[in-house]
């Protein structure tokens, strides 16, 4: 079995937030991605020119969830306390918004005609896309709805709670399948595999959980993988390797069969966050200096850019 050696050089730190950054997501072009941040500000940032990042939108409250659908080229962004935000990026203009709870939005998805939203006060919302109608709004918590993973393959939606349990939906009827206890503590972050055959899940209780979904989601892999709460985990685009960031400041690189850990990316190691890294973005974007860019976001208001080279020769756990 070859072993692997992971290279971490950090290409850029982008600034100009006013607070911690809290949402990344993807743009129309492998380049550009999006940043929403706690002073309420979405910013576009394109990797070729990576310095000189544009406020395309900006609501009162902070934003912890943006998503960007590319079938209709549409931002839809999420604002605390206040709704979602619909913006096209075509026209620069906003479609629509709606107040679908009074609480904090943590995770946005779309599913065909349907966007669906995950609040703190445990409400599942799911909109209609035309015309914001709401389909179906649901408790099966008191306590926060952290995270959405869409199975389109399965036609499932697992959905990551506060009271630490993972829910599993039917994505056309939304009935619930499966309840599991999942973690110790609130289930922040929640990705299928690319293969959809895991789910992994991380948690406020610092472990990081792969669940067999084709065994009806039987726990594969317990791992105490950082010191502190799993803020958010990552696929690489070709899927050989995932990344987890957390509260303890740090970001770590991981094998996705064997689910060993393959590197640390730190503040004193790398010059990393110095705070809380709360949302990665591992990117497809291929130049002349950059090879699918890992983008990760912090409290410390700022965004590294991180080239991440693997070669099978030796383990390096740095």
């Amino acid at each position: 079995m070859n072993s692997m050696i992971v290279q971490v050089d950090k290409l850029h730190t982008l600034r100009g937030h006013k607070d911690g950054v809290y949402t990344l997501t993807n743009g129309p072009q492998d380049a550009i991605f999006f940043s929403g941040a706690g002073d309420g500000l979405i910013v576009r940032w394109n990797l070729d020119d990576a310095e000189s990042g544009k406020v395309i939108a900006k609501v009162p409250g902070s934003v912890y969830a943006i998503h960007y659908e590319r079938e209709r080229n549409n931002l839809i962004i999420g604002e605390n306390h206040e709704g979602i935000h619909i913006v096209n990026l075509d026209t620069k203009k906003e479609l629509g918004a709606v107040k679908t709870t009074g609480a904090a939005i943590f995770d946005i998805k779309t599913y065909q005609e349907d966007i669906i939203v995950a609040s703190g006060e445990g409400m599942v919302t799911v909109l209609n896309y035309q015309n914001l109608s709401i389909q179906k709004q649901w408790n099966d918590s008191i306590q926060s709805v952290r995270s959405i993973a869409i199975n389109p393959l399965a036609k499932e939606m697992a959905v990551g709670f506060s009271d630490n349990k993972i829910r599993v939906y039917d994505l056309k009827t939304y009935k619930r399948k499966y309840e599991i206890e999942a973690h110790t503590n609130s289930v922040f972050t929640l990705t299928y595999s690319p293969d959809y055959r895991w789910l992994l899940s991380g948690s406020r209780d610092a472990h990081l959980k792969v669940w067999n979904v084709n065994e009806h989601y039987e726990l594969q892999e317990s791992i105490v993988a950082h010191m502190y709460c799993i803020n958010h985990i990552e696929y690489s685009p070709e899927g050989k390797y995932f990344a987890t960031c957390s509260m303890d400041k740090s970001v770590k690189i991981w094998d996705s069969e064997q689910f060993k850990l393959l590197k640390v990316i730190d503040k004193a190691r790398h010059a990393g966050h110095g705070t809380s890294v709360n949302r990665l973005l591992w990117s497809k974007h291929v130049s002349e200096t950059q090879k699918n860019p890992l983008i990760s976001a912090g409290d410390d208001r700022s965004i590294s850019v991180w080239q991440v080279d693997l070669d099978e020769k030796k383990n390096d756990y740095q």
